[in-house]
């Protein structure tokens, strides 16, 4: 992995793409609500963001040792949009750098995921891709149903998977080829200390604190 220091802006090409020309489709509707008795609303604009590939797939990567204490794998990665915040003239400010974030494994769906056992496929390959975990989907387990990343905004669903796994015997990561992917690498840390780091904005990731409070209490108990 390399070494990050800053992300630089180069070029803008928001001008001379179209809605669906990139990797984000945007959407600006003209809705109405249509009630029980067939009466309608009146009609109010609605913008939404569609990923080319609309949902995704979580995992955390855990184990236990001995004595019972739990241990999870976040991969740390840039994160470009949160890092350029710095640009914006936010009135409250004082949210940190956000050069790099660090998450739970994740990754988009992509058309071969269709059908059954298609999410625990995908988390096997973005485990091996993000963190170097060489798993098999039978150790890819539900964690809860799956949520929208961010409903009044995006269609994106999220679906939560988790693996037990030996994290002492975690390998390098494949990556997948993208540039995102250079920069970053695998931390450990105990189950406890990476949700205080969601609780405190050290981990400023909604996704990654809805996974760890879902795993705490599947080994814990609500």
């Amino acid at each position: 992995m390399k070494r990050i220091t800053a992300i630089e802006i180069v070029g803008d090409r928001t001008a001379s793409l179209g809605p669906d020309e990139g990797f984000l489709r945007l959407r600006r509707l003209v809705v109405r609500n249509r009630y029980a008795d067939d009466s309608t609303s009146a009609e109010y604009p609605c913008d939404m963001v569609s990923r080319q590939r609309v949902d995704a797939v979580a995992v955390v990567l855990y184990d236990i040792d001995p004595a019972g204490q739990v241990r999870v794998a976040l991969k740390e990665g840039v994160r470009p949009p949160v890092y350029l915040r710095k640009r914006k003239a936010i009135p409250h400010g004082g949210d940190g750098d956000h050069l790099l974030v660090a998450e739970i494994v994740a990754g988009m769906l992509e058309p071969e995921d269709a059908g059954p056992g298609g999410i625990e496929r995908r988390a096997v390959a973005e485990c091996l891709e993000e963190a170097g975990a060489d798993v098999t989907a039978l150790a890819v387990e539900p964690l809860g149903g799956p949520l929208f990343a961010s409903p009044g905004l995006s269609d994106e669903m999220v679906h939560y998977r988790c693996v037990r796994t030996d994290l002492d015997a975690l390998g390098t990561p494949t990556g997948d080829g993208s540039v995102m992917e250079e920069a970053g690498g695998v931390v450990l840390l105990p189950l406890e200390e990476a949700i205080a780091r969601c609780r405190d904005g050290r981990i400023p990731d909604a996704k990654t604190e809805v996974a760890l409070l879902r795993l705490r209490d599947r080994i814990l108990g609500p």
